[in-house]
C-alpha cells in the first residue's frame, strides 16, 4: 500500500501544488464539461498552463526593471517609491503562492455561481484576469498571518466569491445609466472609483453637455494602446527620477544604480530609457500570459455558468462601457492621471513626512482603464464636468488606497509595485486589518464584513436596481427644462425688425 501513498503525495505535491498544472487541469475539465473535442481539451489545457509560465517569466523581467528605479527613488526622496501595476505584483507573487491563488480563483468562482443562483444578485463575473488578481491579493494578505494553507484557501474562497457578485450589483444603477439597458454589468475591481465618478457627476454636472459633443485630437489616440502607454509612462518616470538622482547623489552613486560607475551621462540616461522600455515589455509578456490563460479558461467558466445560472447578467471587463462615450474615455484618462499627479505631490510633501507613506507614481495603465471608465460614468450623470471631476476623484482614490494597502501586504509591501485599482485597495485594507485581530477575532470580523457586503448589495439590487432608480434623472430633467426654455424664448433677431416695422407704419 506504500505505492498508493507515494502516488497521492506525487499528485498533491508535484501536480496540484503547481499552479500551471492546476489551471491547465481545471481548464481541461471545464472544456470536457462543454463537450469539446479531445484536441480542443488538450490544446486548451496546455495553453492555460503555458500562460501561467509566461506570467512567471514576465515577473522576472518586472523585478529586474523596477530594482534600479526603487534604488533611485529611495536615494532621492528617502521614501519608498511604488508603481501600481496589477500584472507586475501578481507575477511576483506567483512563485510563493501560485497554488493557493489558483485554488481561491477556481473555488471562489464556483461559490459566486452558487450565490448568483440562490440570491437576487444574479451576476456572473467573467473578467478572468481580475479574478486572478483578486485571488492573488487575498492570498497575499491572508498569508501574512499564521493561518494554515487550507484555512487561507477556505477564507479566501468565501471573500472572493462574495466580491464577485457584490461589486457588479453595487455599480449596476450607474452602469445601466451608461448604457446596455441592464443586460450587462461591469465586472472589474475598480468599482469604487466608478461609483465615486458617477456620484461626482451627479453633484457637479447637472446642466453640463455630454463629452460626445466634443472633438478629440487624433494625435492623442495612440495612448489607447496599453503597451505603448505603459512603456511611455515608465520611460518618462525613469528619466525624470534618474536626472533628479544624478543631481542629488552625484555621478558615482547615480551610475552605480545601473551597475556601471564608469558610464557617461548619455549612457546613464539611455540606461534609464532602456529600463522603462524593459518594464513595458515585461508587462506585455505578463498580459500575453494572462490572455493565453483566459482565452481558454473564461469560455469554460462561461459555459458552466450558463448551465448553473440561466438568465444571469454577465459582468464584463471595464472597457465594455467604452463604446458608449469614447471621448469620455480619453478625457477621463487624462483627468485621472492629473488626479494621480496631484495626489503624488500631497504624498511627497505632506503624507510621507508626516506618516511615512510610500510615493505612488501614476502609471498610465491603471489610470487609462479605470480613469477612462470613470470618465464614462461621470459623463453619464454629469456630462463634461462629471467626466473631468469624476475621473479626477478616481485618480485620487487609486493613488491613496495603494499607499495604504502596502501596510497589509507583509514582505510584498517592500516591493516596488502593488495593486492599482480601487477595490483591491479598500478590500485588501479591510481584510488585512481584520485578520490582524487574531485567529478568532479576525475570522469574526471577516464574517461581519461578508454579511454586511451581501446585505448592502441585496438591498441595492431590490430597492434601487429593480426599482428602476436612474442616477441621471435630475440631469435629464434639468437639460430638458433648459432646452424647453431656449425653444420657447422669443427670437431676439425679430425684435429690431418689429420695431422697424412699427416705426415705418407710424
Amino acid at each position: 500500500m506504500d505505492w498508493v501513498v507515494d502516488v497521492a503525495q506525487f499528485v498533491v505535491n508535484e501536480i496540484l501544488s503547481v499552479p500551471a498544472y492546476l489551471v491547465g487541469i481545471i481548464t481541461a475539465v471545464g472544456l470536457l464539461a462543454l463537450r469539446r473535442s479531445a484536441g480542443q481539451v488538450v490544446g486548451g489545457g496546455l495553453k492555460a498552463a503555458l500562460g501561467f509560465l509566461l506570467i512567471g517569466a514576465g515577473a522576472t523581467l518586472v523585478s529586474n526593471a523596477l530594482e534600479p528605479l526603487g534604488t533611485m527613488i529611495q536615494g532621492t526622496t528617502g521614501a519608498h517609491g511604488v508603481v501600481p501595476t496589477n500584472e507586475a505584483i501578481v507575477g511576483i507573487a506567483q512563485d510563493r503562492f501560485g497554488a493557493q491563488v489558483a485554488w481561491i480563483m477556481i473555488l471562489g468562482f464556483a461559490l459566486a455561481l452558487v450565490l448568483a443562483r440562490i440570491t437576487p444578485l444574479r451576476y456572473v463575473f467573467l473578467t478572468g484576469h481580475h479574478m486572478l488578481f483578486m485571488a492573488t491579493l487575498l492570498t497575499m494578505v491572508l498569508a501574512t498571518t499564521d493561518m494554515p494553507t487550507f484555512e487561507v484557501v477556505a477564507v479566501g474562497t468565501v471573500l472572493m466569491g462574495v466580491m464577485l457578485v457584490v461589486m457588479p450589483a453595487l455599480a449596476q444603477p450607474w452602469t445601466r445609466r451608461v448604457g446596455g439597458d441592464g443586460k450587462i454589468a461591469v465586472g472589474h475591481f475598480g468599482t469604487l472609483g466608478y461609483i465615486a465618478a458617477g456620484v461626482t457627476g451627479q453633484l457637479v454636472g447637472r446642466r453640463s453637455r455630454s463629452t460626445e459633443e466634443m472633438k478629440i485630437p487624433e494625435g492623442l489616440r495612440f495612448l489607447r494602446d496599453s503597451m505603448v502607454a505603459t512603456a511611455l509612462s515608465m520611460v518618462l518616470i525613469y528619466v525624470a527620477v534618474a536626472l533628479i538622482y544624478l543631481g542629488r547623489a552625484g555621478r558615482d552613486e547615480a551610475f552605480a544604480a545601473f551597475g556601471d560607475r564608469s558610464a557617461g551621462v548619455g549612457d546613464y540616461l539611455m540606461q534609464a530609457v532602456m529600463q522603462g522600455l524593459q518594464f513595458g515589455i515585461a508587462v506585455a509578456v505578463i498580459l500575453f500570459g494572462v490572455r493565453t490563460i483566459l482565452g481558454e479558461l473564461v469560455p469554460a467558466f462561461k459555459g458552466i455558468a450558463e448551465r448553473v445560472v440561466p438568465g444571469a447578467v454577465p459582468a464584463l471587463d471595464a472597457p465594455i462601457v467604452f463604446p458608449f462615450a469614447q471621448n469620455a474615455v480619453l478625457i477621463g484618462f487624462l483627468s485621472s492621471f492629473v488626479g494621480g499627479l496631484v495626489s503624488l505631490g500631497l504624498l511627497a510633501w505632506v503624507f510621507d513626512p508626516a506618516f511615512g507613506m510610500a510615493l505612488i507614481l501614476p502609471g498610465l495603465v491603471p489610470h487609462f482603464f479605470t480613469g477612462g471608465t470613470a470618465g464614462v460614468f461621470g459623463n453619464a450623470t454629469g456630462g463634461r464636468r462629471g467626466a473631468i471631476a469624476g475621473a479626477f476623484v478616481n485618480g485620487v482614490i487609486i493613488t491613496f488606497l495603494p499607499a495604504l494597502l502596502l501596510d497589509v501586504l507583509g514582505s510584498f509591501g517592500q516591493a516596488n509595485t502593488t495593486f492599482g485599482d480601487a477595490d483591491f485597495g479598500w478590500f485588501g485594507i479591510v481584510t488585512g486589518y481584520a485578520v490582524k485581530a487574531g485567529p478568532v477575532g479576525g475570522l469574526l470580523l471577516l464574517v461581519v464584513v461578508v454579511a454586511a457586503l451581501l446585505a448592502l448589495a441585496i438591498w441595492v439590487q431590490k430597492r434601487v436596481v429593480l426599482a428602476g432608480w436612474d442616477p441621471g434623472a435630475r440631469r435629464d430633467a434639468a437639460l430638458a427644462a433648459a432646452k424647453e426654455k431656449a425653444d420657447t424664448a422669443p427670437d431676439a433677431s425679430s425684435k429690431p425688425a418689429s420695431r422697424e416695422k412699427h416705426t415705418s407704419k407710424d
